[in-house]
C-alpha cells in the first residue's frame, strides 16, 4: 500500500512537470512602476508604533487630502506587524496590533482606491526583531497573495552569510510564482551595487543606507544619513534607472521637523532623480506648507515624466548647483539648487547651458537653436508673471539658502 501510495504521488510530481514546466529563469512582474512608485510609509515617522487604527486613518487621510488624486497610490507598513510563524511555517499578524488581521486591512485600503504595501527581511529577523523570509520565501509570497498585498520592500537585516544576488532573485521568483501582481523594492542598501545587476530582479532598489530628517551633516546615530549624504551616494547612477527599474535613494522627509526650504530642496531634488515618492510624514497631521510642497501636482509631474531619465547635475558655480532632467515631448526641468545657507544671486546665460545628455538619453538643450518658455513650478499662481519669461535673454534669479528654484522649459513653436 505504501509503494503504491509512493508511486502515485511520484506519477502526480512527473504530471506537475510536465503541465507547468519551470522557467529557467523567471521574471519580475511586468508593467509596474513604469514610473517611479508613489505613495506612503510607516517607518520614518512612526518606526514600530504601528497598528490598524493607524493604517486606516491613514488610508481615509490619503484620498481626503488629495493625496491620492495626486499619484500617491500606495499605502505602505514596513516593520514590526508581524506575529509568529503557524505551525506550517506560513507568516501570521500581531492580533493585538491588527484585530481584524490583515486581509480586512488590506481590503480597507482597497476600498479607498489605493494600493497595498507590507515589510519583509531577506534574512532570519527583520531590523526589528521579528521572523524574517529566509527560508521561508515561497511561503510569504503567498502570505502576501492571500492577503491581497501589491507591494513588498524587502530588507536587509540578518544576513550574515546570505547572498543577495541569490536571495532578492529568490524572493521575486516566489512572488511570481505566488500568482500576484506586486511591486518589488529591494532594501539592500546598495552593499552590493544592486544597480549592476538588478534590473530584472526589482522594479527598484536602495542605493544608500537609511535617511533621517537632517538636511546636511551628521545624525547623533551610525545609521542615520542626512538628505545631502543621501543624493551624493545617488546622483552618479543615472544611467543604471528607467521605466520599471529605478534608483532609490530612500523615502522622503518631507514634514518631519526640516524647514520649509529643505523640505522643498528634498522633494524637488527627488523629482530631480526620478526617485520613488514615498512619503514618511503623519499626513493626518500636516501643515499648509507641507501639504503645498508634496501637493504640487507640476512637481510631481517632473518626477513622473515618462521620459523616465533620471536627472543630470550638470556643474555647480559659486555654490549653486544647475541640474537638468529631459522630459518627454522636447521640455527639460532645470533646477537651481542652492546648498550653503546663504541667500545666492545669479544671471543665468542660457548659452553657457547648450549641452547634450550623452550618457543617457542623448538630447540636447541646443539653447543657440530653440528657444524655451521658463514655467517656475514653485511660483504661486498669484505671483507669476502676465508675459511669459522665454529663454532669449539672461535669467536674472536669487535662491534662498538651501533652498530651489526649478523651471519647466517648454520649446516655443
Amino acid at each position: 500500500m505504501k509503494k503504491t501510495t509512493h508511486h502515485l504521488a511520484l506519477l502526480t510530481f512527473a504530471a506537475t512537470l510536465t503541465l507547468a514546466p519551470l522557467s529557467a529563469k523567471a521574471q519580475k512582474w511586468e508593467g509596474l512602476a513604469r514610473t517611479p512608485q508613489m505613495g506612503w510609509n510607516t517607518w520614518n515617522k512612526f518606526a514600530g508604533r504601528i497598528n490598524e487604527k493607524l493604517i486606516r486613518e491613514t488610508a481615509d487621510a490619503m484620498v481626503s487630502e488629495g493625496l491620492l488624486d495626486a499619484g500617491y497610490i500606495y499605502l505602505n507598513m514596513d516593520d514590526c506587524w508581524h506575529g509568529n510563524r503557524d505551525a506550517d511555517g506560513f507568516i501570521t499578524e500581531n492580533r493585538e496590533k491588527f484585530p481584524s488581521g490583515l486581509k480586512a486591512v488590506s481590503d480597507y485600503v482597497h476600498s479607498k482606491g489605493l494600493k497595498f504595501g507590507i515589510y519583509s527581511d531577506a534574512g532570519r529577523k527583520t531590523c526589528g526583531g521579528f521572523p524574517g523570509s529566509f527560508g521561508h520565501e515561497y511561503q510569504d509570497a503567498l502570505q502576501y497573495a492571500r492577503w491581497e498585498v501589491d507591494y513588498l520592500k524587502y530588507d536587509w537585516c540578518e544576513t550574515e552569510d546570505i547572498n543577495p544576488r541569490g536571495a532578492y532573485p529568490l524572493m521575486r521568483d516566489a512572488l511570481r510564482a505566488a500568482g500576484r501582481p506586486i511591486l518589488f523594492s529591494m532594501c539592500e542598501w546598495g552593499q552590493s551595487k544592486p544597480w549592476t545587476w538588478a534590473a530584472e530582479v526589482g522594479h527598484s532598489w536602495r542605493t544608500t543606507g537609511d535617511i533621517s530628517a537632517i538636511f546636511d551633516g551628521k545624525g547623533r546615530r551610525s545609521w542615520e544619513n542626512s538628505v545631502m549624504t543621501i543624493l551624493e551616494q545617488n546622483v552618479g547612477l543615472r544611467k543604471y534607472a528607467g521605466p520599471g527599474h529605478w534608483n532609490d535613494p530612500d523615502m522622503l522627509e518631507v514634514g518631519n521637523g526640516m524647514t520649509v526650504n529643505e523640505d522643498r530642496a528634498h522633494f524637488t531634488l527627488w523629482c530631480m532623480m526620478a526617485a520613488p515618492l514615498i512619503l514618511g510624514n503623519d499626513i493626518t497631521n500636516m501643515t499648509q506648507e507641507t501639504r503645498e510642497i508634496i501637493l504640487n501636482r507640476d512637481v510631481i509631474a517632473i518626477d513622473q515624466d515618462t521620459l523616465g531619465v533620471q536627472g543630470l547635475r550638470l556643474k555647480e558655480v559659486d555654490g549653486l548647483q544647475y541640474w537638468f532632467k529631459p522630459l518627454a515631448g522636447g521640455d527639460w526641468a532645470f533646477c537651481l539648487f542652492n546648498r550653503g545657507e546663504a541667500p545666492i544671486s545669479q544671471t543665468i546665460d542660457w548659452q553657457t547651458l547648450c549641452f547634450t545628455d550623452e550618457e543617457v538619453s542623448g538630447l540636447s538643450t541646443a539653447f543657440d537653436r530653440v528657444t524655451y518658455s521658463l514655467s517656475n513650478l514653485w511660483e504661486k499662481p498669484s505671483k507669476k508673471k502676465a508675459r511669459p519669461i522665454t529663454t532669449k535673454k539672461p535669467l536674472k534669479v536669487t535662491v534662498p539658502g538651501r533652498d530651489v528654484l526649478l523651471y519647466r522649459l517648454t520649446p516655443v513653436k
